[in-house]
């Protein structure tokens, strides 16, 4: 296909740097239309590839490629990165392996939709359209196939959100629904209920430390030990801590309450201040050339989920931890 539709071989967008495409299938014959020949072209000119999908189309791939497929990098999408942070992570530890000067590298990136919350979409959505953002300089072209007969509609529909263009077959077209990744990724995730009448709160404080004992004295009260408890205060304390650094002479109030499976913590900083803390802070790892934020970044993978949000005339950090496990509770 000539260059200027931007088929498989030559992707449009400037320069060699991160493209970004859907891929909606509703077959397997319409999955191989676009993973044969993208894979097949990247391979041919010598550039690493990487199938990140079912196991599934893992096999219906490996067997379209026949001798080919000895030189396909594949995972099971399922187990890379079973978080947005951690998925990102995921395809930054494979560009560091595997990239090679002067060429690009090839990914076909399929997000698992099928058991999660609202909450939980809401979030990978907001990846998927980061991603534009975080990985903008590597010379890298992401494909990311919904198969439209397991994903739910509201996923399907903002997919055409969140990549600039889609790749059926061989053929790109521009997404019109597209919308900016910046404006996308700050729009608030689904409204919380209200914190239960169980909830505690610390009182205003711009003391690490005492922010920190609360946490760990809820993380007790709730049933975790261990590694686990100690993990959790670390959670709230590189949260609280990423607050209190972005703003002088902020106070953070911190909250916790128990969910069914879960502790949630809620810190809030009031006030307009100069520093806001952008909506995708966090899902870089720490790193001289990524400008990653170590403390919010840890934070992050210690958590279950983790939002920030402007909300209430402040900044507010919700994150949640994974409650005592039977044997803890016994």
């Amino acid at each position: 296909m000539p260059a200027e539709h931007g088929g498989p071989d030559e992707p449009a967008g400037p320069g060699r740097g991160f493209v970004h495409h859907a891929c909606l299938y509703g077959s397997d014959a319409e999955f191989l239309a676009m993973a044969v020949p993208f894979v097949r072209a990247g391979l041919a000119a010598g550039e690493p590839v990487l199938a990140a999908t079912t196991s599934a189309n893992i096999e219906l791939l490996r067997a379209a490629l026949g001798d080919g497929a000895r030189a396909l990098d594949t995972a099971e999408t399922a187990y890379f990165g079973r978080r947005p942070v951690e998925r990102v992570l995921a395809f930054l530890r494979y560009h560091e392996r595997r990239a090679r000067p002067g060429l690009r590298m090839r990914m076909i990136a399929e997000p698992v939709w099928s058991g999660r919350s609202a909450r939980q979409r809401a979030e990978w959505k907001r990846m998927e359209s980061g991603l534009n953002l975080l990985l903008a300089a590597l010379p890298l072209w992401m494909v990311c196939p919904y198969d439209t007969r397991t994903v739910p509609a509201d996923v399907i529909e903002a997919a055409c959100a969140t990549h600039p263009a889609r790749l059926d077959g061989e053929h790109v077209t521009p997404c019109a629904a597209y919308r900016d990744p910046a404006a996308y990724t700050a729009s608030p995730p689904p409204p919380d209920p209200p914190p239960p009448a169980s909830a505690v709160l610390a009182p205003p404080t711009a003391d690490p430390a005492a922010l920190r004992r609360f946490a760990r004295a809820r993380a007790a009260a709730a049933g975790l030990g261990g590694e686990r408890l100690a993990l959790a205060e670390l959670a709230v304390h590189e949260a609280a801590d990423h607050l209190l650094e972005a703003a002088e002479g902020a106070r953070v109030t911190l909250s916790a309450w128990q969910e069914p499976g879960a502790l949630v913590y809620d810190l809030w900083r009031p006030g307009p201040h100069s520093a806001p803390v952008p909506a995708l802070a966090g899902y870089l790892p720490p790193g001289a050339d990524r400008g990653g934020e170590d403390g919010l970044w840890l934070a992050r993978r210690l958590s279950d989920f983790l939002d920030v949000r402007l909300r209430d005339g402040g900044t507010r950090i919700t994150l949640r931890v994974a409650g005592p496990t039977d044997a803890e509770a016994l």
